[in-house]
């Protein structure tokens, strides 16, 4: 068995959990923890290191997740094997196409990917009691294919959630669970049906949502944008009944739409005969002015569909997304026996968060969360003001977990990207954003920031800095 003996630093802005993994996942790779060779029992650990067998447990959790040790029934964990000898026959890669594949592809060593989160803070050791408590008190009925709607309890606490957080009024019987934004959007497209007219989409949007609709065989209008969101005007004539929007945050540009325009959508949908799907992808993490009610809970004709995510705030593995439809389309929903479809989440880790919820831990979470990405986020905006200054402009700075950045130095997109690649950053395109990419502004770039710790995002924009201007 492995000895140990390492200093934590409890004075560190790092939890002591992470500090542990790090320290292990370091030694594992550069060699000094010897495949197959077991670690210590949590217990054992936890006493030589006089810290709790939690911060011990935490810290295995996360190893093992990522496939650094493996365990062994009875036995404990045990370092695996990560030299490339040690994979299947059936995975290994020619050795020679590796080599020149990291000679021409420099190591990328801060990853500006959207999409990533913060997984050091999720709440590991809390999930893995509600998870077993769950198995408790429900084995037999973990067997079955559950609600097609999603288990009553999880939408029961999604409903009040959503209530005094948004403002969304709703009942739980509104509520549908998917496995993704993607596939509930899917579902909403069969809904529809055949749409003459086709659906408006805000031109720069999200791409993923583009893609769901064409798959659908839906004519997709793009909307042009003004200064506070979606060109209200421009929707009129394109003569669409349905359009989908990202009001709280809008995506990539990150404008919130303000409370006047939004009556104007809702009077186009009136007017119309319209439906507005309203995605409300991330909004937890809003850090300059009040939250804006959701347009949902403003429309009193029933006609906005609202979509949300546990992605950014807990682990997007988890795959669990909701929409909350109308009367009339929950109606819509049954009688075209929808209700045939089987559920695509787990019942098991719906379980898992009804109990996270109702016992307090998810508000506590996300209050958490909002403090982490807002230090997160003011760290890259000041580093990114502080060395490059007038050189660049940053772009929706008040709310969610990404900016783009407008760089002024005569580079392009494909540009800035492979030079940045250089200095071993990964910062990404914005031109998929629109339906012609080639309309897309030239010089610009999307930066994420949810996965990379403080210190990586001062040391990325260093990079970035040397990338682009040389210094």
């Amino acid at each position: 068995m492995i000895d140990l003996t390492l200093l934590l630093n409890r004075e560190s802005g790092d939890p002591l959990y992470a500090q542990l993994y790090h320290y292990i996942k370091k030694d594992i790779l550069n060699g000094k923890l010897p495949a197959d060779s077991r670690l210590p029992s949590i217990r054992s650990l936890s006493s030589h290191l006089h810290i709790s067998r939690n911060t011990v447990d935490m810290a295995y959790q996360q190893l093992l997740a990522e496939g650094y040790v493996q365990s062994r029934p009875r036995s404990g964990l045990y370092i695996m094997d990560l030299k490339l000898e040690a994979l299947p026959l059936s995975h290994v890669v020619s050795k020679n196409w590796l080599e020149n594949s990291i000679q021409d592809s420099p190591e990328i060593r801060y990853n500006f990917r959207y999409g990533d989160v913060d997984a050091e803070h999720f709440p590991f050791a809390t999930w893995r009691k509600l998870s077993n408590q769950s198995l408790l008190q429900n084995q037999m009925k973990l067997f079955s294919y559950g609600d097609p709607l999603g288990e009553p309890g999880l939408r029961s606490e999604i409903a009040n959630y959503l209530h005094s957080s948004r403002g969304v009024n709703c009942s739980p019987d509104q509520i549908i669970i998917g496995a993704g934004v993607q596939y509930l959007l899917g579902v909403l497209s069969g809904l529809i049906g055949n749409v003459s007219h086709g659906i408006a989409m805000e031109d720069p949007g999200y791409d993923g949502v583009r893609t769901v609709f064409q798959h659908k065989g839906l004519n997709i209008h793009p909307i042009p944008l003004e200064a506070d969101g979606l060109h209200i005007h421009k929707l009129y004539k394109s003569n669409s009944r349905i359009v989908y929007i990202t009001p709280s945050h809008q995506f990539p540009y990150g404008m919130v739409m303000p409370l006047a325009k939004r009556m104007q959508l809702l009077k186009w949908a009136t007017d119309q005969n319209g439906i507005i799907i309203e995605d409300d992808y991330d909004s937890e993490f809003r850090y300059v002015g009040k939250p804006i009610p959701s347009l949902q809970s403003l429309d009193t004709q029933q006609r906005t569909v609202y979509l949300g995510t546990f992605s950014k705030c807990l682990l997007p593995s988890l795959r669990i997304a909701y929409m909350v439809l109308p009367h009339a389309m929950v109606e819509l929903h049954r009688k075209q026996d929808y209700r045939l479809y089987d559920q695509t989440v787990s019942h098991f880790q719906q379980n898992t968060l009804e109990l996270f919820m109702s016992n307090g831990h998810w508000e506590a979470h996300i209050r958490k969360m909002r403090k982490v990405y807002r230090q997160k986020q003011f760290t890259l905006i000041s580093m990114i003001q502080k060395m490059m200054g007038a050189q660049v402009t940053i772009i929706g700075e008040d709310a969610g977990l990404h900016i783009l950045l407008r760089v002024h130095n005569g580079m392009d997109e494909h540009k800035l990207i492979a030079t940045a690649e250089k200095e071993g950053v990964q910062v990404y395109p914005v031109s998929p954003f629109w339906a012609q990419p080639a309309q897309a502004e030239q010089s610009m770039v999307q930066i994420g920031f949810g996965g990379l710790s403080i210190e990586d995002i001062t040391e990325g924009v260093y990079a970035l800095h040397r990338a682009w201007f040389g210094v």
